[in-house]
């Protein structure tokens, strides 16, 4: 089973522990930790969602443009805007990348985030109608004659496109599809329409329960065995690990104290904020301990909760778990996941731009290294 490396491309450089820097929408940022990232060798870098955030698909075009090799994967919300137009912008993306893009579906997990951009749907609701929205997409990719389609959230007539994607999936013109969650109704969608699950870091027994479940709802389908599997995690490197660890600390500290200051100046966000079902997995395992499975480090989870939904405005999401160690023993412990089926590592640091360097000169070399030796990694579950 190969591995595939997933970056993360953002507007401007910030993240938990770094203030925002230079303009919101920051071409040479974007340019320069893209181009980073091509060279340190990930296959594609998601490019986040959020209601207060730029636009994902002008920056993933912008984006490409810098690049060669880097995939295009947008987080995109069904719901703002109709799944036509949305197949027509992925599939001209699709274009104007070479074949590079790549979808990230996300209904929703906190309500107060969605209703933001006027969305009042409950949180089943919201992923019965990203079933609609991706039977539709697919449908229009993949379909020559006039499409019609009956829903309870989406009713279209007579649509036909000459636009569609140049990558090809299991049944014609398709981008790749990257799906999330953790609750039963995200579930049945990933088991449906997902080419690519994708999953915080847990550790090792909570992700191969996700695993199991997820090939579970595949199976309905005939799609166990095409279902691939993500992990996004933060790898903090030292050429030690005590400086690993010294590290880690330093970046708790200056994560407190931004969220201290982001208190102080919205009330909003001194307000405790739902957790979606994947957040709240995050902090009953952040709650069993500071260091699970020898080095998964979940300082950062109990520092905030592991709450999503703030992270255009505070650079705090759910992702928020990390691994801790020198370049090989991180590796080691990326390669235990995959053992259990991970195929793809979201990898990104609190320092975006020089983490991304670093993971290219010294982690993805490792990993590949030790692949190749077939090193014995002992997992007992």
């Amino acid at each position: 089973m190969s591995i595939q490396f997933i970056g993360f491309l953002a507007h401007q450089e910030v993240s938990e522990s770094l203030n925002p820097s230079g303009p919101l929408v920051n071409t040479s940022f974007i340019s320069a930790h893209a181009k980073a990232q091509e060279y340190a060798g990930y296959y594609n870098a998601l490019i986040a969602y959020n209601s207060a955030a730029p636009d994902g698909f002008q920056l993933a075009a912008y984006a490409a443009q810098q690049t060669q090799k880097l995939g295009m994967l947008i987080a995109h919300r069904p719901g703002v805007m109709s799944p036509a137009v949305a197949a027509k912008q992925f599939a001209t993306l699709d274009h104007l990348s070479n074949g590079r893009a790549s979808v990230n579906v996300i209904a929703g997990g906190n309500d107060i985030e969605q209703q933001r951009e006027g969305d009042f749907l409950s949180h089943d609701q919201r992923y019965e109608r990203s079933d609609e929205y991706l039977t539709i997409i697919k449908d229009i990719w993949q379909k020559n004659e006039s499409y019609d389609f009956d829903g309870k959230h989406y009713q279209i007539r007579g649509h036909k496109t000459n636009i569609k994607p140049l990558q090809q999936g299991l049944y014609g013109p398709q981008i790749p599809i990257y799906c999330s969650g953790s609750s039963a109704a995200a579930l049945q969608v990933v088991g449906k329409h997902a080419d690519v699950f994708m999953m915080w870091g847990e550790p090792l027994e909570g992700i191969k329960e996700q695993i199991q479940n997820a090939r579970k709802e595949a199976a309905k389908y005939g799609r166990a065995e095409h279902l691939q599997f993500s992990l996004s995690i933060r790898p903090i490197i030292g050429s030690s690990e005590d400086e690993a660890w010294a590290r880690a600390e330093n970046i708790r500290n200056k994560v407190a104290k931004k969220l201290n200051t982001i208190k102080v100046q919205s009330s909003e966000h001194a307000k405790p904020q739902p957790l979606s079902v994947g957040s709240s997995r995050l902090a009953a395992f952040a709650s069993q301990g500071e260091i699970l499975d020898t080095r998964l480090w979940t300082g950062i989870s109990r520092l905030t909760g592991a709450a999503a939904g703030t992270a255009a405005t505070t650079g705090v999401g759910g992702n928020s778990t990390a691994l801790v160690g020198t370049a090989e023993q991180v590796a080691e412990s990326l390669l235990r996941y995959h053992e259990l089926g991970i195929s793809h590592f979201l990898i990104r640091g609190f320092d975006p731009l020089l983490d991304a360097a670093q993971y290219g000169r010294d982690l993805i070399p490792e990993i590949y290294r030790q692949l190749k030796a077939n090193k014995p990694r002992n997992i007992s579950l």
